[in-house]
């Protein structure tokens, strides 16, 4: 049995006529029914792209930005083909290195002591350290936090998985770096709340 168009009625309720002339009392009271439209095809409603979903924010989920969905984990086949399609593509291009510019020593394994030195170099320059002399110093404060910030979270993430050696190294390159950023922002609390006097004009 097919189902029954729903209807709604429309009321002209409009006090004059096209020509400018009074409507009669019967003429604004008179109902028109008219079909309602007819639902969209469920197909086209799939098509629209329906809502993203937005959590309500969260420590790991900063007000302002949407969680958005990991993508699929790679499975461990997966994984181990591109570590050796990686492996061998980084030992051709050794070999490529090495014949363009023969006596070259091979590379040297990444380890944890190179992953420290980059953010610490990264800190410091950032705090001026690779100035010039006789130059002003370029301070980037707000990178300089990052990247010692980073090295807080690698020593976080790394705790008890470290040798005694790289334990020290890790330590002491967060206790100089911060050392640094503690002068540096004294030096620039201490500026703001005594700051100095301007020449008069006209000095020299």
């Amino acid at each position: 049995m097919a189902e029954k168009t729903p209807s709604f009625t429309v009321s002209d309720r409009r006090k004059f006529t096209l020509e400018g002339e009074l409507r009669d009392e019967a003429a604004t009271s008179t109902e028109e029914a008219v079909p309602a439209r007819p639902a969209e095809s469920a197909a086209a409603t799939e098509s629209k792209p329906g809502p993203r979903l937005v959590t309500a924010p969260t420590e790991e989920t900063p007000a302002g930005h949407e969680q958005e969905e990991l993508p699929p984990e790679p499975t461990a086949q997966e994984s181990a083909e591109q570590h050796a399609a990686y492996k061998q593509s980084s030992e051709d291009l050794d070999s490529m290195l090495r014949q363009a510019n023969p006596g070259m020593d091979p590379s040297a394994p990444v380890t944890l002591e190179h992953i420290v030195q980059s953010m610490y170099l990264s800190a410091i320059v950032a705090m001026g350290a690779a100035t010039e002399p006789g130059q002003k110093p370029q301070i980037d404060i707000v990178g300089a936090r990052q990247s010692i910030d980073m090295l807080g979270v690698l020593q976080e993430k790394t705790k008890g998985n470290l040798t005694d050696k790289e334990q020290r190294l890790l330590q002491s390159a967060l206790f100089e770096v911060r050392m640094m950023f503690l002068e540096i922002t004294n030096a620039i609390a201490k500026q703001a709340q005594n700051p100095q006097p301007s020449p008069p004009r006209g000095a020299k």
